[in-house]
């Protein structure tokens, strides 16, 4: 039977990529809606206590993430190489190794920051107005830590068969349930941000189970011949291949989350109210990845696909559509927020303290968009080629080497205070475009050579 799967190898570009991003993007917004609805509810029901106490744990939680981001992304490119290669049989071996090995990685690192979480919020510099509701939201995301793993990995094996629709299906169960368990756990429970963090965690679980019971009804659809006992067993070679690129992948990840953690915490530092707006700039920021990262997330599949199946001059074509894409909403947005900056800043909060803050943060927030804009054509092109090497380079260079240098030079070196470690953030964003611009020009990613063995 033929999979449900889109076939990237053939066909108009700019249409693929425009239907196969649309749920993608999607499903992003409504991920970053429910993530804005616990702030929203939080902030106007507790005040800027409550609202520092979701930016701080939803820091610490984003971080614990960074294995799922690196792996899964990983999973996807291999998974769609393997399709652009007519290697489908391998495919369902592969989905269950990379199962078995993420969920072992989950619990584990569940366990360990739950017997570590004091001092992780120490190092965050949490304020002490809002240190008990932070440790609270931080501890039911670590308890819940598994179900944000295993619904990222269903999402990666759809995606990389070419399938985005069924993801968004996911995601808008996810979001429906969070939206109406944090209006009951937080407005007449009374339970703050733990509600807030409890509404996330089930409705994730929920998405989860569900997406794993579509996966296996309907595998004969997607082309897989998945089986409970296949997921008994790790096979050795395909972890291998995974660990190869999701480690860098992983690296890229947890160094962008770990410099933010140093950013945010230094920012932290300054009071409750700058902590609020921190928690305000993180979804400022989160909009600006909003296309960028559903174009950087189709735009690899596509490229994976084209360089498994050896159409290399698709790719250019490929990164020049997500280009035109993602810099032109990015000047939608940044005319939005010079037009109507209160309005924006005031569906999150009404205190005078950190509105007054968030009217300095307007120019930070077109930088942001501008960078996202910028790198997710060539971070669809540095994942999708599957070269581990560059991914390692991109990951050492934007998380550690600019984000955290040029915010500790803004912020301590040219005394600017949080708006410079904010302005180091937005700044190390366009890391990834000149690696990829150098990367593209070399032309050495016409090569399939880095995932698919050659048997």
């Amino acid at each position: 039977m033929k999979s449900s799967g889109m076939d990237f190898t053939q066909g108009n570009v700019g249409r693929q990529l425009l239907v196969f991003s649309a749920p993608l993007f999607l499903s992003n917004l409504l991920q970053i809606v429910y993530n804005m609805v616990d702030m929203i509810i939080v902030g106007h029901v507790t005040g800027k206590a409550g609202l520092s106490a979701v930016s701080v744990g939803g820091d610490v939680s984003n971080f614990l993430t960074f294995l799922a981001m690196g792996f899964t992304s990983a999973g996807q490119v291999i998974i769609s190489q393997y399709v652009g290669a007519g290697k489908k049989k391998e495919i369902s071996r592969f989905i269950s190794t990379m199962f078995d090995f993420l969920m072992i990685c989950a619990m584990t690192l569940s366990v360990v920051c739950l017997l570590l979480r004091e001092p992780i919020l120490a190092v965050m510099n949490t304020p002490a107005e809002s240190y008990d509701q932070t440790m609270s939201y931080a501890t039911v995301c670590m308890i819940g830590l598994v179900f944000i793993y295993g619904y990222n990995i269903v999402g990666a094996v759809l995606r990389g068969l070419g399938d985005s629709n069924h993801p968004f299906v996911f995601i808008s169960i996810a979001a429906v349930m969070n939206v109406i368990l944090d209006l009951i756990f937080v407005i007449p429970l009374q339970m703050g941000a733990m509600g807030a963090a409890l509404a996330t965690v089930i409705s994730q679980a929920v998405s989860f189970i569900v997406s794993v019971v579509f996966l296996f009804r309907s595998q004969e659809k997607l082309g897989l011949e998945l089986k409970a006992e296949d997921f008994r067993r790790i096979d050795r070679s395909m972890l291998a291949d995974l660990v190869k690129l999701g480690i860098p992948m992983a690296i890229k990840s947890a160094s962008v989350q770990f410099s933010k953690l140093f950013v945010n915490s230094w920012i932290n530092s300054y009071g409750v109210a700058v902590s609020a707006m921190a928690g305000i700039a993180n979804k400022i920021s989160s909009i600006s990845n909003l296309f960028s990262n559903a174009i950087n997330t189709a735009g690899s599949s596509m490229v994976g696909q084209n360089i498994g199946a050896e159409k290399y001059e698709r790719v250019p074509r490929i990164m020049a559509t997500a280009f035109g894409i993602t810099l032109g909403i990015a000047a939608a947005m940044s005319a939005l927020i010079l037009l109507f900056p209160e309005p924006i800043f005031r569906i999150f909060t009404s205190e005078a303290d950190v509105l007054e803050i968030a009217m300095r943060y307007v120019p930070i927030a077109i930088l942001l968009f501008a960078g996202s804009a910028c790198r997710a054509a060539m971070n669809s092109l540095i994942n999708g080629s599957g070269n581990y090497k560059i991914n390692f380079a991109t990951a050492i260079m934007d998380g550690i080497v600019m984000r955290i240098g040029l915010s500790v030079l803004f912020g301590l070196g040219l005394g600017m205070e949080y708006l410079g470690f904010w302005l180091g953030d937005a700044l190390a964003g366009f890391t990834p475009f000149w690696i990829g611009a150098i990367f593209y020009f070399t032309g050495r990613w016409k090569t399939n050579r880095y995932l698919i063995r050659k048997k």
